[in-house]
């Protein structure tokens, strides 16, 4: 099976036509004339050392703080059927992992461990690299990866973006075990599509913390959220939400309101933000005027006189 695993990829790489054909094979392709990898290499996996592991631990603490929850959950719904998961950087190192103490050995002899690396660069096709190559979600099989050496796994992976928008890593699920077909794979890869997301939601919300979040969709590449201030003022945007708003760093450098990026027909009005008030001091004192009032300075008469314009004018 190694051999034919080799020849497989070479043939593939003498086709003129083959990167056209599969993302697969348009890997291979990258993986020997880009990275410049023998499929046949049996050499030892590479690892980072304690030492630099701890330091991209710590340049990631927000990321890990964000997706360990998720980590925990997911790991708990695949480790019975004997896979591990992982998060990684986007240079594909992995960050932390989550593998059953009785598959530790397993998944440290396949290289999936933390301080690996499975960059494209250093392990051709793989579920990490590639995905991060790609920066998308993606499924490895056993025989699709380029080294011979990898093709007792298959690898289930989606990419991760940070509240900016930029890839930041990935989360994997690899299963080295033999009777995992393609269906199950499958069935895997929808619970690591949602999981990337809920990182994402979670990471974005943690990083803005105090500020109020917009939710608009739930898009085939990620949620679109918006981070606005208190002036309603767009401050921050997921990945899904710049792409499908147009949105850049520079708009964001300069905060424009969120009905103007969200495309809505309302205009602004000094009325608008006047009764958002006054519906604010109404929720905050149980319906009570008089209260409400107060905490706004204003008299009871006042009060009513510009709730009453307010209605007027709507």
């Amino acid at each position: 099976m190694t051999a034919n695993h080799v020849d497989t990829v070479l043939n593939a790489l003498h086709s003129p036509d083959t990167a056209g054909l599969s993302a697969v094979k348009a890997s291979w392709i990258r993986s020997a004339l880009y990275h410049g990898l023998d499929p046949a290499t049996k050499g030892q996996r590479e690892r980072v050392s304690e030492g630099r592991l701890s330091e991209l631990r710590d340049a990631h603490a927000p990321f890990l703080s964000a997706a360990r929850t998720t980590l925990d959950e997911i790991s708990v719904l695949v480790s019975r059927s004997g896979c591990g998961v992982a998060l990684t950087s986007a240079e594909g190192i992995v960050l932390e992992s989550r593998v059953a103490a009785s598959d530790r050995d397993l998944f440290s002899s396949s290289g999936l461990v933390e301080g690996g690396q499975w960059s494209e660069a250093l392990e051709g096709t793989n579920g990490i690299g590639t995905c991060l190559q790609e920066a998308r979600p993606l499924i490895i099989h056993k025989g699709q990866h380029f080294y011979q050496r990898n093709i007792g796994i298959s690898c289930i992976d989606a990419p991760i973006f940070d509240p900016h928008g930029r890839l930041v890593g990935a989360i994997d699920v690899t299963s080295c075990r033999a009777d995992h077909g393609p269906a199950m794979i499958e069935m895997i890869g929808g619970l690591v599509r949602e999981a990337a997301r809920r990182v994402e939601r979670a990471y974005f919300c943690q990083h803005f913390v105090g500020s109020r979040v917009i939710f608009l969709d739930e898009a085939s590449i990620g949620t679109e959220l918006l981070a606005v201030d208190a002036d309603d003022l767009v401050i921050g945007a997921s990945r899904a939400a710049r792409i499908r708003l147009e949105i850049t760093d520079q708009m964001i450098a300069r905060p424009q309101p969120a009905v103007q990026l969200i495309g809505s027909d309302q205009s602004l009005s000094f009325d608008d933000s006047q009764q958002r008030v006054i519906r604010q001091a109404l929720a905050k004192a149980g319906g009570n005027a008089t209260k409400a009032a107060r905490q706004l300075g204003v008299s009871r008469a006042t009060f009513y006189r510009r709730m009453r314009h307010g209605r007027s004018c709507q």
